[in-house]
């Protein structure tokens, strides 16, 4: 009931005002039975802005952290989360994968629509990174069709470490959906499973136009991180 009361009371309609959000192909979105929404994420605002223009319910899975930040700023996003039917999900030790699928794998044997951003997190300088292959075990177990979804403009809007989003035009571009039935039973061929991921990596990316960085973007934003810190400890001297 939360979830309807913000889609159509509350969020939806101040995000529609506010963004304006250009939306096409929706009609690839299937109107019943399940299907996983794979889209590119470059905002924290991704998560509000799709359902509110999603005719049916979206179930992401969330990162934990969402679920277990401190003090009274912590249960209220905690709840707010809760409340709108997403899916906590801890993303550390080995067997996060694992969990993740199983509980994406929930939502689809109920045949309900399940988003999720293959990347496995935010994009930190707007390119499209390679995309993990859970997402082509969950399609391949439930048997369910992915809608690839390009999210343009959410970066400028509000990238990350910005609290408030600023006003600029967004576009949520939904592709034809990808059938991978062809594959049904390979679910444990890791090529299988690396060809489908890029298959839907692909058709995101022709829907948003992005750079593509073939490497995951934890692992740039690590290298990242190490190499500024060695900056810091070793900074360059003037010359002279």
């Amino acid at each position: 009931m939360f979830y309807y009361l913000l889609k159509y009371v509350v969020l939806g309609p101040l995000l529609r005002l506010t963004f304006r959000p250009r939306i096409e192909g929706l009609e690839h979105v299937p109107d019943s039975g399940a299907a996983i929404i794979a889209g590119n994420h470059l905002s924290f605002s991704d998560h509000f802005l799709m359902p509110a223009v999603l005719k049916r319910r979206i179930t992401f899975l969330a990162k934990a952290e969402y679920f277990t930040g401190p003090g009274i700023k912590g249960r209220l996003t905690a709840a707010f989360f809760r409340s709108a039917g997403q899916i906590p999900v801890d993303r550390s030790g080995k067997d996060a994968g694992q969990a993740a699928i199983r509980e994406g794998l929930g939502v689809l044997n109920k045949g309900e629509l399940l988003g999720i951003y293959p990347e496995g997190t935010r994009s930190h300088d707007g390119r499209l990174y390679k995309g993990k292959v859970g997402v082509a075990v969950m399609a391949l177990r439930a048997g369910a069709p992915v809608v690839p979804c390009a999210m343009i403009g959410t970066f400028e809007a509000q990238p990350p470490g910005r609290k408030i989003p600023r006003i600029h035009p967004v576009v949520i571009r939904f592709g034809k959906p990808l059938d991978f039935s062809r594959y049904a039973g390979m679910e444990h061929e890791k090529a299988v499973l690396r060809a489908i991921t890029d298959e839907i990596m692909y058709s995101i990316l022709s829907l948003s136009e992005q750079e593509y960085v073939d490497k995951y973007a934890a692992v740039v934003k690590a290298e990242e991180a190490e190499q500024a810190a060695k900056e810091r400890r070793f900074p360059r001297m003037p010359l002279s």
